[in-house]
């Protein structure tokens, strides 16, 4: 990879890495709106006064909020009305950006040298195992190290 993306990758990564344990979190079946106010014990109409909102608007918000229908600006005014911080972020499945780079570099690289394999099996000139995981290793490192667009296809 370029200085310049490697970079940006380990800063993006030092960044998801504080939400890391928050990926361990389950979410509520009735969602957190529903959850933190009855947990605090507070009313629909309580929750409600503090947004200018009916009862009923408050139930569509849990509602909406455990079907995953919600905005993100909906939860942000939410959480100002219970006193707490809405906080939103992606956490990479693979651990890292780096991680999921490399996985995507290794398996463009492998359909690239298995497809070139096959081709050249048929002009009976393939090549053995160890060499074709060579050339998966050595072309994975050239496409992390050039970042083509052509990765995420």
């Amino acid at each position: 990879m370029r200085n310049k993306k490697k970079l940006l990758i380990e800063q993006l990564d030092q960044k998801l890495a504080n939400f890391k344990d928050a990926g361990m979190v389950l979410v509520p079946q009735k969602g957190w709106v529903n959850t933190i106010r009855t947990t605090l014990n507070m009313t629909r109409d309580q929750l409600g006064t503090k947004l200018n909102l009916t009862k009923g608007a408050i139930q569509k918000i849990e509602e909406r909020e455990a079907t995953g229908q919600i905005t993100i600006n909906k939860l942000k005014d939410v959480g100002n009305a219970l006193n707490m911080k809405f906080i939103y972020g992606f956490i990479p499945k693979d651990g890292t950006i780096e991680n999921l780079v490399n996985l995507k570099a290794e398996q463009l690289a492998r359909k690239i040298v298995l497809r070139t394999n096959q081709n050249m099996k048929l002009e009976n000139q393939g090549i053995g195992d160890e060499k074709i995981n060579k050339t998966i290793k050595e072309l994975a490192d050239e496409i992390k190290r050039e970042m083509k667009k052509s990765l995420w296809d």
